[in-house]
């Protein structure tokens, strides 16, 4: 059978990696033509776009790149339609695919969305559309199967494709992990994850690199995005003491004694390898104004909103400080209650986020609804 998936950035690049793998298992005959990236390229998609082109953050920033999101848009339906795929497959990236959920409906072809969008935190009326161009939302969270029945939409929740990641990870060799990334053996590492996209990069290394300063004792190490260039981090930390790793977070979080990360799937990385963490994140002044008007949620972390509740610390725009930054790190790496709470609350998050094997559950899914009426 004859697959198209869209993903726009790099953690649907992940995930979608594995979903390919899953389908080429469940249907050896596979033919697969996607938007993602390398790691789904090394799975045997063939890539026809680069999610390294596709990702514009914030309200601002998605309006200076209006031309080149309509041009890609109608080299998708247009691809789309020549390829006559059997199933078109969304991960995520909401702006885009549930717009070309639309158009695919039309041609008559299966739609499936794999990890969806946020539409349970801002634009709930995007539901509607979904379960009017959806055939079948394969959700990762566990509330979300909650939400999606509460409006009669057809969904299914396969568990959290991290899970895999996790479970099949190699423990890393400290000692070893030191000497190749030149490392002092003597000082205990805290990790920068500063985002994947430009605009968020530079805003967030901006106040993390302040932070390096108030902690003498540890080394500081940022995690680069395999998605940007090493030169532009270079320009970025400048002087600064920090070290930086490419492509190896996970790596670096094992190893690591606390993180300062930036919101996004990167909290829930962090969470599943026992990391302690502080959440930041800060957006243009005009995007985050929009944004606090539109979410209908509590938190803007995973792992909290799995959880319901504040497990990590989260410092959003103007709470984003070095200062703030330096308070909750103490309480990270100094305080044994704090660290002992936080790390049942990790169990606990597991157990919620079920078992391994999303990307094969979704995978059959998808291939046995593929000719099912409608």
């Amino acid at each position: 059978m004859r697959y198209y998936i869209i993903a726009g950035e790099a953690s649907g690049d992940l995930h979608g990696s594995n979903l390919v793998a899953a389908l080429k298992r469940r249907d050896p005959n596979a033919v697969i033509r996607a938007w993602g990236g390398d790691l789904m390229r090394k799975k045997g998609a063939e890539i026809v776009k680069h999610y390294k082109d596709l990702a514009f953050m914030g309200f601002v920033e998605v309006l200076f790149h209006l031309k080149t999101i309509l041009k890609n848009f109608n080299f998708c339906k247009k691809d789309i339609k020549q390829f006559a795929p059997d199933a078109v497959i969304l991960i995520d990236y909401p702006g885009f695919n549930i717009k070309m959920a639309k158009y695919v409906r039309k041609l008559g072809i299966k739609v499936f969305y794999y990890i969806s969008p946020q539409v349970w935190a801002w634009k709930r009326r995007r539901v509607f559309t979904i379960k009017k161009t959806v055939d079948k939302m394969l959700v990762i969270l566990p509330f979300e199967k909650d939400f999606y029945d509460s409006y009669n939409v057809d969904s299914v929740f396969v568990g959290h494709p991290l899970l895999d990641e996790m479970y099949s990870m190699k423990h890393v060799d400290r000692q070893l992990f030191y000497k190749q990334n030149r490392l002092n053996p003597k000082k205990e590492i805290i990790a920068m994850l500063p985002g994947s996209r430009k605009q968020e990069v530079a805003k967030m290394l901006h106040v993390m690199l302040e932070v390096v300063k108030k902690f003498p004792d540890y080394q500081f190490v940022v995690a680069c995005a395999p998605s940007l260039p090493v030169s532009y981090y270079k320009s970025l930390i400048g002087k600064a003491n920090v070290r930086f790793v490419v492509n190896r977070t996970y790596q670096l979080l094992q190893v690591s004694s606390a993180a300062m990360v930036t919101s996004g799937t990167a909290t829930l990385e962090t969470a599943l390898l026992d990391v302690p963490q502080v959440v930041c994140y800060k957006g243009s002044r005009i995007s985050y104004i929009i944004a606090k008007n539109l979410i209908k949620v509590k938190y803007i972390s995973l792992v909290n909103l799995i959880m319901n509740k504040p497990v990590v610390k989260e410092l959003i725009q103007d709470d984003l400080t070095a200062d703030n930054i330096k308070n909750e790190l103490n309480q990270l790496l100094r305080n044994p209650k704090r660290q002992k709470r936080l790390l049942e609350d990790y169990d606990e998050l597991k157990y919620r986020l079920g078992n391994e094997g999303a990307s094969d559950r979704a995978a059959n899914i998808i291939v046995e609804n593929i000719y099912r009426p409608r």
